[in-house]
């Protein structure tokens, strides 16, 4: 049987966990190395396992999954589902009771549609439920790590208190980290504190300030920001449940709120108990008092209760609502929950975020052209140099030039070697507000060139000149429109 953790316990590690966190943004890394374990080549394996042990795995806790019976429960017990229950037992009771008057058509009906009705709801929940856990176990998160001085890309629950961790722009953060190397870091904290504006951060310690809250410490980072530009390397303070956003998380677990449906399905029944509540007792004791037959008088009652009642109303809805979520399946969306239905629905708008692209996980580049639309060596060459150089985790984008440029290396002499042919000078890191990213090179005679990519709209707007076959020339608007147009005919 598994042991209950108390709120008690839960606030202590949370304490502790904030604790940790404050001696890593105000500690010297020497410190931390010794009493954490990690070096300049991150943690070893055998300190990485027992650092988990100690302070625990990378998750986020869930609400745990409600069992087969709480399902069957939600699924067939409700206040108008209840109100028919009671009515069947009732005519079951009569029909028990008054033998001459048996008719079991009432009780017979009413168990199909109650039947009918939670059947079909649990059965539909069921599957939605299972398929989103199988898209959720498809999907699987990862971060740059560094133990044993090897970098590699590991899943997110594997990271432990003590690991470094590298980060550049468009990723999100893992765990709550100290930052201890960072170039023009700038960070959305707007998931934890709401506001919009990025906060730069830096890897300096200023020991004695003092601070309003963690998020305003300049040199940590916290899981579930974004990195919005900039690179950076830190080390691992606090994981799971312990972060700041996995506190936030937790405070919020719980009973979700009613829908709107369900808040008008529920109005409906009450409003029906409470007719039924008053007009069948008036009826039974007008009809006992009048006739004198008391038992005739209640069966008369309980008829009045069933005439009130729409018993194919559970059914009917249930159908209704099933049918839309099979439908919406069929156009890739998941409904877990059949009465949140109504409130997709209802929406005039849905704003809806996502980061990254669904893919195959292939990204192939096939051609590598200039502006005239043909295809050149030189564009494929700069390609590359800025893709090899740049800092952080390659995309599928950056991994699909440099392995076509390896290609063409074969045939091309002018692209091999190009990674020992120059060396990177500096870097200029992709922003949201540039959106750009650029990088300085320098081949063996010292001369040097800034290589710049970004969205075909952006480079555009700051070009002045191009080159072609050699000469630079002044580049038109009607040069830019053709480049436009070749564009959309690729993108089409």
């Amino acid at each position: 049987m598994a042991k209950k953790i108390s709120k008690k316990s839960i606030l202590e590690k949370q304490k502790i966990a904030n604790e940790r966190l404050i001696a890593f943004s105000e500690e010297d890394i020497e410190v931390l190395q010794a009493e954490y374990g990690f070096t300049q080549n991150g943690l070893t394996e055998e300190r990485a396992e027992e650092n988990g042990d100690i302070y625990g795995e990378n998750k986020i806790s869930r609400d745990k999954k409600p069992s087969v019976f709480k399902r069957l429960y939600e699924a067939f017990i409700n206040p108008f589902t209840a109100i028919l229950i009671v009515l069947a037992f009732v005519s079951l009771v009569t029909d028990v009771i008054i033998p001459e008057q048996k008719d079991w058509v009432t009780v017979i009906i009413i168990t199909v549609m109650v039947l009918f009705s939670g059947c079909l709801r649990f059965v539909q929940e069921t599957r939605s439920n299972n398929a989103a856990e199988r898209l959720s176990d498809m999907v699987e998160n990862t971060s740059l790590v560094k133990r044993d001085g090897i970098e590699a890309e590991i899943p997110l629950d594997e990271i432990v208190v003590g690991d470094t961790v590298r980060f550049a722009a468009g990723d999100i953060i893992p765990a709550d980290i100290r930052i201890i190397r960072a170039k023009d870091l700038f960070i959305g904290q707007s998931s934890l504190t709401g506001e919009f504006e990025p906060v730069e951060k830096y890897a300096h310690i200023e020991k004695g300030k003092k601070y309003d809250s963690f998020t305003s410490r300049e040199n940590l980072v916290f899981m579930g920001t974004t990195v919005i530009s900039g690179s950076a390397e830190g080390v691992v303070a606090v994981t799971g449940d312990n972060t700041i956003f996995g506190q936030a998380a937790k405070s919020l677990t719980g009973k979700p709120e009613r829908t709107s449906f369900e808040k008008g399905i529920n109005s409906v029944s009450w409003l029906l108990i409470r007719i039924m509540l008053i007009m069948v007792p008036v009826v039974f004791f007008i009809n006992g008092f009048t006739k004198g037959d008391w038992v005739q008088a209640f069966v008369f009652g309980v008829s009045i209760a069933v005439g009130l009642t729409p018993e194919m109303l559970p059914m009917i809805v249930t159908t209704c609502l099933a049918k839309g979520a099979m439908m919406m399946s069929r156009k890739k969306t998941i409904i877990k929950n059949l009465n949140s239905i109504q409130n997709f629905g209802a929406m005039d708008v849905l704003c809806a975020d996502k980061t990254g692209t669904l893919t195959l996980d292939k990204v192939v580049l096939v051609r590598h052209m200039d502006v005239n639309g043909n295809e050149d060596i030189r564009v494929l060459r700069h390609a590359y140099l800025n893709s090899y150089f740049q800092t952080g985790l390659k995309n599928l984008m950056d991994l699909s030039i440099i392995e076509r440029t390896e290609e063409f290396a074969k045939d091309h002499s002018s692209l091999m070697g190009l990674n020992k042919k120059y060396i990177k000078v500096d870097e200029i890191p992709f922003d949201f507000s540039r959106r750009r990213m650029s990088v300085v090179v320098e081949d063996k005679d010292a001369k040097r060139q800034m290589i710049t990519k970004g969205a075909v709209e952006e480079i555009l707007s700051i070009c002045t000149y191009v080159e072609i076959n050699g000469k630079v020339e002044e580049l038109s608007e009607n040069l830019k429109n053709k480049v436009v147009r070749t564009v959309d005919k690729l993108n089409a």
